[in-house]
């Protein structure tokens, strides 16, 4: 069927990594997680693996202050590990070579509005594993004169 919602999970490719995850040991989960994710920040041209990277940004995004739970039947049925800090950032890291690929998934949606409603999407799980620094106009210290 290929892709039929906007979510993270909404697409067989999702799906199947899904079931990928649910099939592997727990101490492989993480392993899985970070190479899909390491693979899609380090690739040249087309990134094969952008929907399972999306997929695994979103799993990690729920252990984060913020983060939503996967609420779907194509998610994976089984508990993840915690996620160390720093595949935070990378989850990040992909998702933003994933939003900068103008010729990949984004152009690949019919309906605009399906299009706008899948960025909003990964831009809110963008945010959450990766939150925008502190403004700038707060001064870190008060110097009485």
């Amino acid at each position: 069927m290929g892709t039929w919602d906007t979510g993270p999970f909404d697409n067989d490719t999702a799906a199947d990594f899904a079931i990928a995850l649910d099939n592997a040991n727990p101490e492989e989960r993480e392993v899985l997680i970070r190479g899909v994710l390491a693979r899609t920040v380090n690739a040249t041209g087309y990134l094969a693996e952008a929907e399972e990277a999306v997929a695994a940004a979103a799993l990690i995004a729920v252990q984060c202050p913020g983060g939503e739970p996967i609420d779907t039947a194509y998610g994976p049925e089984k508990a993840m590990p915690a996620f160390p800090a720093d595949l935070r950032m990378l989850a990040a890291e992909a998702l933003t070579r994933i939003l900068d690929d103008d010729s990949g998934l984004a152009a690949n949606w019919l309906d605009p509005a399906d299009a706008s409603r899948w960025l909003t999407t990964l831009n809110r799980i963008r945010t959450v594993l990766a939150p925008p620094p502190a403004s700038a106009d707060v001064p870190l210290f008060d110097i009485d004169s």
